[in-house]
């Protein structure tokens, strides 16, 4: 694993000490099927004439399963941030390292454990299988080098893309669900250090990357970023159907093709396009 400064990685776990336990700080009788989880605005198919014509309870059950789909989006992301980074605690790691890596393990499982306590307390059917990881961002997560740029290159866009949804999440204030709100800002508390953690290993192993890497990684920004927000922002047809929409391919099509919806994506990947773009890995993003 790249050396990351010690001073940093001092600062991450003195922050990091002051843990709140996501399933003793939230209320998860919130989170019940009779009220809506995310605001208009932040669902798929907001702004379609379709969309205004379905009836409420299809339209709050619909909220509640696009934040399940984040949920679970999550749960794969944390999942493997567990599996690669818990493999890294060797009992030769530098002290300052292996403290940060067992604070931020812990916060993951946090995130973890509140992501399933949530759709638990809902009541919601979610067959199994329903939610499926894109197949090459889950691939090189899995199975790029942790001491590549590769790796790190995903965790900082895995890390960053749910981020900022959950902030532009936030700005919708206190006219929105409670709970979902605290989870937010829980979650992102959090993540500021991890991306903090992520880029700082990626600084020094870009430091080191000639013209020829800096382009292959370039084409794996892209991907990754593509296939990364897609499932973040666009439920599938599983979903659309068991909020109550008959052929939910033909729905999902619908959200893909939403201009509000298409413009939304593209602010909140704003700030992570100009993140990748400052280390020559992708083009400027639209002012």
């Amino acid at each position: 694993m790249p050396d990351t400064s010690v001073a940093l990685l001092r600062r991450l776990s003195h922050n990091s000490a002051a843990y709140r336990d996501p399933l003793a700080y939230i209320d998860w009788e919130m989170f019940h099927a009779e009220c809506e989880w995310l605001p208009a605005p932040l669902v798929s198919l907001h702004g379609l004439p379709e969309f205004d014509a379905l009836p409420e309870a299809v339209r709050r059950r619909l909220s509640q399963y696009e934040f399940i789909n984040v949920m679970l989006c999550g749960l794969w992301l944390e999942r493997l941030f567990l599996q690669r980074l818990s493999a890294q605690l060797h009992p030769s790691l530098a002290r300052e390292t292996y403290e940060y890596l067992l604070h931020e393990l812990r916060e993951e499982a946090g995130h973890s454990l509140m992501f399933m306590r949530a759709i638990e307390a809902s009541g919601l059917r979610v067959p199994a299988g329903a939610w499926r990881p894109p197949r090459v961002a889950d691939f090189v997560a899995r199975h790029a080098r942790v001491s590549g740029a590769l790796f790190w290159l995903a965790v900082v866009i895995a890390e960053d893309v749910p981020d900022k949804y959950n902030r532009r999440l936030r700005q919708h204030g206190a006219g929105m669900h409670r709970g979902v709100r605290e989870m937010a800002t829980l979650h992102l508390i959090d993540e500021a250090r991890h991306i903090t953690f992520a880029r700082a290993r990626l600084d020094a192993i870009l430091a080191e990357q000639g013209r020829l890497g800096r382009a292959r990684l370039a084409v794996a920004a892209r991907l990754l970023l593509r296939q990364i927000a897609g499932v973040l922002y666009f439920p599938p047809p599983t979903f659309y159907a068991l909020a109550g929409l008959a052929d939910g391919v033909a729905w999902r099509n619908r959200a893909l093709r939403n201009p509000l919806r298409r413009q939304f994506v593209e602010a909140c990947l704003a700030p992570t396009a100009r993140l990748l773009h400052g280390w020559g890995l992708l083009e400027a993003p639209r002012a």
